[in-house]
């Protein structure tokens, strides 16, 4: 990946120290409100979006717009449909929702800034824990300014798995095959809630391994380069590097990756 040169905001920030202040902003609203959500609306079945959603995306898009005008901006809740041209800020206000929704503190915000499918920066905050996962690429991954790596787990026998069943019926189903046949020959299994949570957590060395078959680019943009800036990969289930626009992805240490794709990967 050729790195283009990052300019500085209009108030001579970094992009980095723009889009965590965003997320921190984001994650202040998220909190103020967490436990007395009133509007919710099923976008699909099991998907929910809330008014705390859009006033969380409002929110962050205000302030990347005020300090970068000329980005593009790609949203999943109002812009989820823009072309991503040049640098584009790509952005999940509220990722967890259906946790957040019924009082579960396990949620996100999720902001990354891509150049053409090159993922540049990347953020994920977690408001409850005050927790700021964040990388720039080429120079590595940090939870709240510590640098943190991927587990160093050689065998899926050690590993805690975390994965997310997504709203494709099919799909997920897949997954519970693929959980029935994990069941017993590893540490044990989490259904995490946010799949944006469980690759930072990857990134972090708390999760093995994750995988999910049912992805959107605000879910996995700023996890794919913490995962990668801490040490890991994140690929697609035949085993090629994961991007952007890729559904279904798993994310670990090389170690464990070649072995859940022998025997669990599409390719095998």
């Amino acid at each position: 990946m050729s790195i283009p040169n990052l300019p500085t905001s209009l108030s001579g920030n970094t992009p980095l120290e723009v889009a965590g202040m965003a997320a921190r902003k984001a994650g202040e609203l998220l909190l103020e409100r967490f436990g007395s959500v009133k509007q919710v609306k099923r976008k699909s079945h099991g998907n929910l979006v809330t008014e705390v959603d859009l006033l969380s995306e409002k929110q962050i898009i205000r302030i990347l717009k005020k300090e970068f005008p000329h980005f593009g901006i790609l949203s999943e809740e109002t812009n989820s449909s823009t072309p991503v041209n040049g640098f584009t800020w790509v952005v999940d206000p509220l990722d967890g929702t259906n946790n957040y929704t019924y009082g579960i503190p396990f949620f996100c915000v999720n902001i990354a800034l891509i150049h053409n499918q090159d993922i540049l920066v990347g953020v994920t905050y977690d408001p409850i824990k005050d927790e700021l996962f964040e990388a720039q690429a080429g120079e590595g991954a940090y939870l709240n300014e510590s640098p943190i790596h991927v587990s160093k787990a050689s065998s899926l026998r050690q590993s805690l798995i975390g994965l997310d069943l997504g709203y494709n019926h099919s799909r997920g189903k897949d997954m519970l095959e693929t959980v029935s046949h994990l069941w017993g020959q590893v540490h044990c299994v989490r259904l995490m809630g946010s799949s944006a949570l469980g690759i930072a957590y990857v990134a972090a060395g708390r999760v093995n391994l994750y995988f999910h078959r049912y992805l959107f680019p605000w879910d996995i943009a700023s996890g794919i380069l913490l995962v990668r800036e801490a040490g890991g990969d994140v690929v697609d289930w035949k085993g090629k590097q994961g991007g952007l626009r890729d559904t279904e992805l798993v994310a670990a240490n090389p170690k464990l990756l070649r072995e859940f794709l022998r025997r669990f990967g599409d390719g095998r």
